[in-house]
C-alpha cells in the first residue's frame, strides 16, 4: 500500500444528491407494477408505510454517522461498536448487498434498452451492454472523486426530471375508474414492504465514502433526512399516478413506460425507456464510487488483502478496489436476475440495519453526545429494530440458508486473511 490518501471533495449538496441517486435507481421503473400486484389500490399506502419504517432506521444511521468522518459506513460503525468480528460480517454483508443491488439495476437497464434495441435482451448482446456500462463507469470512478461526484449530480437531476414530469402531467388525468381496476384478492403487505425496503435501500451507501467528504460529521444527518423526504415524495407520487393512468398496472413489465404511453403514445415508451436507463446508469455510477470504498476500508484495516487498499498515486482513488468490484458486479448481473438479486439484497440490508440500530446505544453509553442526536431515541430505535426483526422473521428457510452460507464464507475469508497476516 502506498502513502497516497483519498482527497476530501464531497460537499453537503454532493452527499445529499448522492443519497437520492443511491436510492432512486431501477426500482422506481420496475416496482410500481409489483407493488400494485401485491397491494392493489392501496399501493401508495404501502410506499408510505415502508417510508415510515425506513425513517426510523435512517434516524439511527443519522446519529451514528455523525460520529465518524472515515470511510466504511455500516462496516465501520459495527466494528467500532461490537469489535472486529461483528464488524467484518457487517462489511462482508454490506459488500454483497451492494454487489447484488448492482446486478439487479443492470438487469433493469437491459430490460428497458431491449424495448428500443431488441438484440440487447439476451445472449451476447445483453452481456456486451452490461460490460460496456461497467467499463465506462469504472473509468469515470478511477479518474477521480470530483469527476464522479459531478457525474452523479448530473444523473440525479436528469433522473428526477422525467419522474416529476410524469407526476405533473399525469396527476390531472388520474381516473377513479382506472384505479378500480387495481384489485387484488388478498393483499400481501409483508412481501410488498420487503420489496420496498430494497427500493428505499441504498441510503447508507454514500456514507461508505465519508473519508472523502468535506465535513461528514456535520453533513451526514442533514443529507440522509433531506434525501429521504425527496425520495418518499417521488415514490408515493409516481405510484399514485401510475395506478391512476394504467389499467391493471400489475400486468405491465415496464410500468413507467406504460404510464408515459398513456400521456404521449408510442413516443412516451421511448422517453420512459431513456429515463429508466439514465436513472440506472446514474445509480451505477454512484455505486461504483461508493461501494469500492468499503473494500478499501476493510483492506486498510487488514481484513481483506492489502492490495485492495492501494490508492492511485495520480488520481488518488482506490483503483484496485474499484476494478475488482466492477468485475464481480458484472458477473452477478450477467448470470443473475432482477428479482432474485433484489430480494436477497433487501434481506441482507435488514441485518445490517439492525446492527446499526443497536450500535446507536452502544455509542451513546460509551461516548456520550453526538453532533446529531435522535429525538425520542428509545422508541425510535426500538421501532427500527422491531421493523428489521419482523421483516426478517417473515422470510423463508431457503433465503435464510443463503444468507447463513454467505456469512460462513465471510468467516472463512477472515480466517484466511488473518493467517496470511
Amino acid at each position: 500500500m502506498n502513502a497516497a490518501r483519498p482527497v476530501r471533495a464531497i460537499s453537503r449538496a454532493d452527499l445529499t444528491l448522492a443519497i437520492v441517486n443511491g436510492v432512486i435507481g431501477s426500482a422506481i421503473f420496475g416496482m410500481p407494477a409489483q407493488i400494485a400486484a401485491l397491494t392493489g389500490v392501496r399501493s401508495p399506502a404501502a410506499h408510505g408505510l415502508a417510508a415510515l419504517g425506513v425513517l426510523t432506521i435512517v434516524l439511527c444511521f443519522a446519529e451514528v454517522a455523525s460520529r465518524f468522518d472515515e470511510s466504511g459506513g455500516a462496516y465501520l460503525y459495527a466494528r467500532e461498536a461490537f469489535g472486529r468480528h461483528v464488524g467484518f460480517q457487517a462489511g462482508w454483508l454490506t459488500l454483497w448487498t451492494r454487489l447484488l443491488s448492482a446486478a439487479a439495476n443492470l438487469n433493469i437497464f437491459v430490460s428497458y434498452l431491449a424495448q428500443i434495441l431488441p438484440s440487447a435482451e439476451a445472449g451476447a448482446g445483453r452481456s456486451a451492454v452490461i460490460l460496456t456500462i461497467l467499463i465506462i463507469i469504472t473509468v469515470i470512478n478511477l479518474v477521480g472523486v470530483k469527476q464522479a461526484s459531478w457525474a452523479i449530480n448530473v444523473f440525479t437531476i436528469l433522473k428526477l426530471l422525467p419522474l416529476a414530469l410524469l407526476v405533473v402531467l399525469g396527476l390531472p388525468l388520474v381516473s377513479s375508474t382506472v384505479i378500480e381496476t387495481q384489485v387484488v384478492a388478498e393483499p400481501q403487505w409483508t412481501q410488498a414492504v420487503l420489496l420496498l425496503v430494497f427500493a428505499f435501500g441504498g441510503f447508507e451507501a454514500p456514507l461508505m465514502s465519508a473519508g472523502e467528504a468535506k465535513d461528514a460529521r456535520k453533513d451526514s444527518a442533514f443529507a440522509l433526512l433531506v434525501a429521504l423526504g425527496v425520495i418518499a415524495t417521488v415514490y408515493v407520487s409516481v405510484q399514485y399516478v401510475s395506478i391512476g393512468l394504467v389499467p391493471n398496472l400489475q400486468q405491465e413489465k415496464a410500468p413507467i413506460a406504460a404510464a408515459f404511453s398513456v400521456l404521449w403514445g408510442p413516443s412516451g415508451v421511448v422517453a420512459a425507456s431513456f429515463a429508466a436507463m439514465i436513472s440506472v446508469w446514474g445509480w451505477a455510477t454512484g455505486n461504483g464510487l461508493q461501494s469500492p470504498r468499503l473494500l478499501y476500508s476493510m483492506a486498510e484495516r487488514g481484513e481483506l488483502p492489502g492490495r485492495l487498499a492501494r490508492v492511485h498515486p495520480k488520481f488518488l482513488t482506490p483503483d484496485v478496489a474499484i476494478v475488482v468490484f466492477s468485475i464481480v458486479a458484472g458477473a452477478l448481473a450477467i448470470f443473475g436476475t432482477f428479482e432474485g438479486n433484489a430480494v436477497l439484497s433487501a434481506i441482507v440490508r435488514l441485518i445490517i440495519y439492525a446492527m446499526v440500530c443497536v450500535s446507536l446505544w452502544v455509542f451513546r453509553l460509551r461516548e456520550g453526545r453526538a453532533p446529531f442526536r435522535v429525538p425520542f431515541a428509545l422508541p425510535v430505535s426500538l421501532l427500527a429494530l422491531g421493523f428489521c426483526v419482523y421483516m426478517l422473521y417473515t422470510r423463508s428457510f431457503a433465503q435464510g440458508g443463503i444468507i447463513l452460507a454467505a456469512m460462513i464464507a465471510g468467516h472463512m475469508v477472515m480466517l484466511v486473511q488473518r493467517r496470511a497476516r
